[in-house]
Parts: structure tokens; sequence; C-alpha cells
């Protein structure tokens, strides 16, 4: 399974700056060596592709220094050099995990998930949008045209379900903290809120309706993407749901396994993540990758498997 990763470029923070950035550079090294898996280097995804979502002058900031205080505090970084590099780079793994999954049935992006980054802002750790814009790109390449997108990052999608208002052809689910970041929502196709310490019951149980309600109102999904957040988790500090690791684990093989019934090749991304013990975190990030793994050899020993262009 291809596994698309880049961590190469600091991020340059402030002391004491609360995002936990070394956690990509940290998973990668658990997953090298596992079999099966082939972890690559992300290529930069080119501004062209950005500019299938983002606003020019948007776009023209981040790459030249430009953003105002307000809009680098929205985003949580101060700007340097390595912004837009590591940026492009984000957006680049999800369009190549995209190529690759269209082939293949799934494939990773060790990151990725940047899903509060609307048009022409960006907000809550997010630059670009890469999960839009792998949507805009696969459209383009006419290769699909309906796309659903699975969010289940402890917080609201409030920038991709922007991007996509009243777009029939892509449909945005959510699965969030009522409670949590982004304080203003931006009503998704599907939004599904959930309160403080839901616990895993209720939590899979919602998650049971929310797809089948997918189902319902947009059938025959062509492309997906997973946002498999790793801040339900009750050892996020962020997230507040409170879910087992094995409900973590549950969560992810529901949404794999609705996935192969339909036979939808999707992209995975890791998404949020914001640990009080990065070990844990990596034991529930590592099951995700391992599941997604488990998924992707069903495609590959498939009998009949699905030809593409």
């Amino acid at each position: 399974m291809q596994v698309f990763h880049f961590d190469a470029q600091p991020l340059h923070l402030p002391e004491g700056h609360r995002f936990p950035h070394h956690k990509y550079r940290a998973l990668r090294e658990r997953l090298a060596g596992v079999p099966g898996l082939r972890l690559q280097a992300a290529p930069a995804a080119a501004w062209d592709a950005v500019g299938l979502v983002h606003d020019p002058a948007y776009m023209a900031r981040v790459r030249d220094g430009g953003l105002t205080p307000a809009e680098q505090r929205e985003i949580g970084f101060p700007w340097n050099p390595g912004m837009p590099v590591r940026a492009l780079h984000s957006v680049g793994a999800t369009l190549a995990a995209t190529e690759a999954a269209w082939r293949e049935g799934v494939a990773l992006n060790l990151g990725g998930g940047t899903h509060h980054a609307k048009a022409d802002a960006g907000g809550g750790y997010c630059v670009f949008n890469d999960v839009a814009v792998a949507t805009r790109w696969l459209q383009r390449q006419c290769w699909v045209q309906r796309v659903a997108v699975i969010d289940l990052d402890v917080h609201q999608g409030n920038g991709t379900a922007s991007i996509f208002a009243g777009d029939e052809r892509v449909f945005t689910l959510s699965l969030h903290g009522e409670k949590n970041f982004p304080f203003r929502k931006v009503a998704s196709s599907l939004d599904v809120d959930l309160p403080d310490d839901c616990g895993d019951g209720a939590y899979l149980s919602a998650l049971d309706q929310a797809l089948d309600e997918l189902a319902h109102r947009f059938p025959a999904p062509q492309f997906a993407f997973y946002l498999a957040g790793a801040d339900p988790h009750e050892g996020d500090r962020l997230g507040r749901l409170r879910l087992s690791r094995d409900a973590m684990a549950a969560r992810d093989t529901t949404v794999l396994h609705w996935l192969w019934q339909r036979q939808v090749p999707a992209v995975v991304t890791m998404a949020g993540g914001y640990p009080t013990d990065l070990d844990a975190m990596l034991d529930v990030q590592v099951q995700t990758v391992r599941l997604a793994q488990g998924h992707w050899g069903r495609w590959k020993n498939a009998a009949d498997p699905v030809e593409r262009p």
C-alpha cells in the first residue's frame, strides 16, 4: 500500500507552541520497515492545482509572506518561508495518494486533512485544503464527479463545508464534538454534533446512522476521502469525546467496510491529533494505517479488480 509523507520542512514555531509538529516524523519512523507499506516522500503540489480551490490573492499572500497578523493568528502559525513549502507538500501528498487510490483502491497521507482552510483563508493550523484540492483535481481529470468526504476528525470541517456548499456532486459528512472548535460552524451536507464524553457506544451508533444517511442521500459515490483524526481518542488533550482505542479501531473498520461494500476507492488522511501521550496517539494512528492496509489487501486480492483509465 502506498503511504505518502512530508516532514522534512520544519515549522519554526515559537517556544511553547501547542501544535505537535513532531508527530509527523514520529509516525513515519514508527511505520518504517512495516511489510507491505511503500512509504514515499510526497511531491509538492503545483500552484495551479491549489488554484482549483483557493483564491489567487490568498495564495499569493501565503507564497510571498503577505499574510496579515490577523491571518497568521487565524491559521495559528507565524509566516516564514517554510510555510508555503510545507503547505504545498501537504496538498501534494493527498494528490499523490489520490492517484494511487484510484489505481489500487486505497492509499494514505500521513498528514493532510486540513479541513479548516477555506477558499480565501486558512484557519486552525490549516493553510490549504488538501481534500478540496484533490476533489477538484479528480473532477478536472474527469475520472469521477461524485465524491464523498467522511470527516471523523473531532473538529467540524468548516472549510471543506464552505468550499463545497451547494455543490451536489460532493457530499460532506462531519461527525464532531458539538462544543469544540470551530465555534462558528459552517453547515456540511450532514453534520453530527456529539456531546463531550459521549463514549464508545454513542459514537459508534451515531456513525452507523450517519453512514446510512450518507448512503441514502448520496448513492453511488465514485471516490471518497476519509479524515481519520486521532483526536476523538481519550488520550487527546483537545478532543473531549473520550473514545477508547478499541472504539477507534471499530470506527475505522466501520468506514473501511462501508467503502468496500460499495467498491469506493478512498484516500485516508491522518488529520488531527493533539496528544497528552505521543506514544498512545501513535498507537491509534498505526492502528488506522494497519486497518487500511488490510482494506488495501482486499482490493489487491479481489478476483475481479476494477479497471481504471
